[in-house]
């Protein structure tokens, strides 16, 4: 799988934005691009299929009339709930690799997530196991594991726009990350096909360094908007305390349930930094978290404050 010719690629969650950008850098570097999902990502010079990606026999069809050689998997759920993770981020991924080996796709390439090195989560406990499944199906495979997005990290800009205390964990130097953008993720994710070393491999990626904290993005937003920096910090024990309420309280009602779990990958994200885990020393290493790509989270303030790129975090802005 390291030849430099097109290829045929069947993409699901190409809705998304990484999925959007993965589908985008497949289609410039030549490749067939076929995007299955319920709606059209409306990009030009791909094909679109509809279709439910939960749905076995859909993904069986699809992949035996357009025949790909490779399938990239971009989806995830929305929320980080964990009826909605097993569904997506397992059976959905799961189906789609039985689907896979049944159509003798050669490569599978799966969009993860960093923070499944340590987990606490339904989500990224859903991830790992469908993780294990991908490295035993036999067939080529390459798992892709970005830090943070720039989205993620962007959902304050209205708060001190209308004037609001920019809100930080601690003293905002509880955490670090090196984020990537979705273009150059898309494009990272995109060369795995041709480039031997991303394959049967597990890839953790982050932009452009060195890695950045909550401060240090909070100061780049004010100055992005010509506003005197203004911060409230606040303890991580609030939202712990929260979500271990909420958990007691779910006991008793489902809905709640959902909520503790939401409010865990709060604290999670508050607490836990997006770079490669050193398991041997017990610490986040900025050093050993690889960098790719060129465009800077500061960067895209600056795009932002000034209305050059327009910011829609959909259900990220739980995080």
């Amino acid at each position: 799988m390291s030849s430099a010719a097109p290829q045929t690629v069947l993409i699901t969650g190409a809705t998304g934005t990484a999925g959007r950008a993965t589908a985008l850098a497949l289609r410039d570097a030549g490749h067939h691009v076929i995007a299955l999902g319920r709606r059209d990502p409306g990009i030009t010079g791909i094909t679109p299929v509809l279709g439910d990606v939960t749905k076995p026999a859909v993904l069986s069809a699809t992949i035996a009339i357009h025949r790909p050689s490779a399938v990239i998997s971009c989806l995830a759920s929305r929320t980080g709930a964990p009826a909605d993770a097993w569904a997506l981020d397992h059976a959905a991924n799961l189906a789609l690799l039985e689907a896979a080996q049944r159509g003798d796709v050669a490569h599978f390439v799966l969009l993860s997530a960093i923070c499944v090195q340590k987990p606490r989560l339904a989500f990224q406990h859903a991830k790992l196991a469908f993780e294990a499944a991908l490295q035993a199906s036999g067939l080529t495979w390459s798992i892709v594991r970005p830090t943070a997005y720039f989205k993620s990290l962007s959902g304050q800009i209205d708060r001190l726009r209308a004037g609001k205390l920019y809100l930080m964990f601690g003293d905002g130097q509880l955490t670090a990350c090196k984020p990537i953008s979705d273009g150059d993720l898309g494009r990272y994710i995109a060369h795995c096909l041709r480039n031997p070393a991303r394959q049967n491999a597990i890839l953790p990626i982050g932009g452009p360094g060195p890695a950045i904290t909550p401060a240090e993005m909070g100061a780049a937003l004010f100055d992005a908007l010509g506003l005197p920096p203004r911060y409230r910090p606040v303890s991580p024990r609030v939202i712990g305390t929260i979500a271990g309420g909420l958990k007691v309280a779910g006991l008793f009602h489902k809905g709640l349930a959902t909520k503790a779990e939401l409010a865990r990958i709060g604290h999670y994200y508050a607490t836990e930094s997006m770079l490669v885990w050193d398991a041997a020393r017990q610490c986040y290493d900025a050093d050993a978290t690889p960098e790719y790509g060129t465009e800077t989270l500061f960067d895209f303030y600056r795009d932002l404050a000034a209305g050059r790129v327009v910011l829609d975090r959909g259900d990220h802005a739980v995080f």
